[in-house]
């Protein structure tokens, strides 16, 4: 993409920088939050920001980042035509032949001869943890098993340094910590330096994976492999720090044989609450002084069946905050998430006197967590209610902080005009870009290519959210856009509905570059329009609520009310304008 398709606004996206570099959007949140130095977003909105194209190109020069095919991508692709789809073994194996460990399924070459050399240039620990971050964001785009991506990583590590200040407790020095769900070890591993880690996992493979990374980085981990909620690995333990992910939605999670645990300190989770159940269970390993952090599916906090429990963690002051997460954060789902931060009070410990709502439900997930603690990215006070246990114990006892955080608003006049401005600035750019498009003849004659030949000759490259080309006779927006004509996108439908590209089956037509190139701008103008629509929904929805704020609480008039106290008829009012 050439930097003068940027010129009029001189700002790009998230994923034009991807798009620009030649990497995946992943690789675009992992700079923004591993370099202090990246540019700031310099418009935009928060879930939609904007960054100075000049700053970027400059920050893309000094890293050296470029389109050229790295080493690291390369030994992707080697464990891909090994191991397939089955990326969990591919890193068991890599972090075997790491440790010198033995493994049913070793590296063939060439990736062992890949790895041997990229592992002296760049060290094991950090080549590891690459191989472990491309695998997150390779399964979050293929709607593969659920794996706790890196931004929800970083903002329970971010919350975990932070939660002092919900739960009152004094700084505590952590020496435990415990997730009953660590899957690969990724917030397990991650939570606090020096402590020494316990794990529980139902997939051996990813097990391994966290012993791996464990070992590797030089941390402590005792881990075990099964089912937290029905054979408890470590029934005894009482841990300074509680992490979890857990699984979300589980109908057949052990109740039955389950009734009469101990664990169940607020009550029998129903059969429906699964995720009540873990929350109890990490609850009932929470040390004396301890916290716990659970990652939870927004309804948990208002369904029915689960009032009763809810209930009692108010009641006992053992819920110190909710904090709604923005949508686009779990690898299985696109929709929002709460983040529960529970205490387990130590004598002399004092009551809590209030529950922290936070609502970070529209802010940017990759910018949550990048430096919380900072004045510029700890929640404003208007994202934030402190509310008295007894306002949430009515016949609901609804936990979202979105019930209990008031979207506040200065000037509502001031910003009701910027934002009606900025609807007609959008609606103008819109229709600029949704481009004209003649009549064709009704079909396309040229001869289909294959999406899985085109990926094992090493011409596609599926590793990032959309596929991206590796040569310069494949234009990529000519490619993303034909897979999603309507024969693609039926093949990649499941029974269920969810739409998973299917690697296999997916065809896009033969054409020369110069074709290519056609419609590869006509696909990026609709990628473009759509994006921005999407913009334009969600200020639609922002003027929308702002307005019937404004009128309802008497910071705007209607237009007749305006006219008649200027003494103007509304005829007049529009000649003005």
């Amino acid at each position: 993409m050439a930097a003068d398709e940027f010129a009029p606004a001189a700002v790009v996206t998230a994923a034009e920088i991807a798009r620009l570099a030649g990497v995946t959007r992943a690789a675009v949140s992992n700079w923004r939050r591993r370099h202090p130095d990246f540019p700031r977003p310099a418009a935009g909105t928060a879930t939609s920001p904007l960054f100075a194209l000049k700053e970027v190109q400059q920050w893309l020069d000094r890293q050296g980042k470029g389109r050229s095919t790295s080493a690291e991508v390369d030994l992707w692709h080697a464990l891909r035509a090994q191991y397939g789809d089955d990326l969990l073994t591919a890193l068991g194996a890599v972090g075997a032949r790491l440790l010198g460990t033995a493994v049913e399924q070793p590296l063939a070459e060439p990736a062992a001869t890949a790895l041997t050399t990229l592992s002296a240039e760049r060290g094991a620990q950090a080549l590891y943890v690459d191989l472990v971050e491309r695998c997150i964001a390779s399964t979050t785009r293929s709607g593969g098993d659920p794996m706790t991506t890196l931004a929800l990583e970083r903002i329970v590590s971010a919350f975990t340094r932070s939660a002092d200040d919900a739960t009152g407790a004094s700084d505590r020095a952590i020496g435990t910590v415990y997730d009953p769900a660590c899957g690969i070890g990724t917030l397990l591993l991650t939570a606090v330096p020096g402590a020494h880690r316990y794990g529980q996992e139902l997939n051996p493979a990813t097990v391994a994976i966290a012993e791996f990374r464990a070992r590797l980085d030089g941390r402590t981990a005792t881990l075990a492999c099964g089912d937290s909620l029905r054979k408890d690995a470590f029934p005894d333990l009482r841990a300074d720090l509680v992490v979890c992910d857990p699984p979300a939605g589980v109908a057949d999670w052990g109740r039955d044989d389950l009734l009469l645990d101990p664990r169940w300190e607020l009550g029998v989770p129903p059969r429906s609450e699964s995720e009540l159940a873990w929350v109890q269970h990490c609850y009932a390993h929470t040390a004396p002084g301890g916290r716990a952090l659970l990652v939870l599916p927004s309804s948990v906090a208002y369904r029915k069946a689960g009032r009763r429990i809810r209930a009692e963690l108010v009641r006992r002051g053992l819920l110190a905050s909710v904090v709604a997460l923005p949508p686009g954060l779990m690898s299985s789902h696109s929709l929002p998430v709460h983040l529960w931060i529970l205490r387990r009070p130590a004598q002399g410990d004092p009551a809590l006197t209030h529950i922290r709502m936070i609502d970070l439900s529209t802010a940017d997930p990759d910018g949550i967590g990048i430096g919380i603690g900072m004045k510029d990215r700890a929640p404003t006070p208007e994202q934030i209610a402190d509310v008295p246990p007894v306002d949430i114990l009515d016949d609901d006892v609804d936990l979202s902080p979105s019930r209990y955080v008031t979207p506040h608003h200065g000037d509502y006049p001031v910003e009701y005009a910027a934002l009606r401005d900025r609807v007609q600035s959008l609606a103008r750019g819109l229709l600029d870009l949704l481009p004209v498009l003649p009549a064709g003849p009704g079909r396309i004659e040229a001869a289909p290519m294959g999406l899985g030949d085109l990926v094992r000759s090493g011409l596609v490259d599926l590793d990032g959210t959309e596929p991206t080309s590796r040569t310069d006779q494949l234009d990529t927006d000519y490619l993303r856009g034909f897979l999603r004509s309507a024969a693609n996108t039926r093949r990649s439908t499941t029974a269920s509905g969810t739409l998973r590209l299917n690697a296999s089956g997916a065809q896009v037509p033969q054409m020369d570059i110069g074709r290519q190139r056609e419609y590869g701008e006509a696909f990026r103008r609709l990628a473009a329009f759509e994006e921005l629509l999407r913009d334009a929904a969600a200020v639609g929805d922002r003027v929308g609520a702002l307005a019937y704020d404004g009128l309802t609480n008497g910071a705007l008039l209607p237009p007749s009310a305006t006219s008649a106290s200027s003494g103007k008829s509304e005829s007049q009012e529009a000649e003005d304008q």
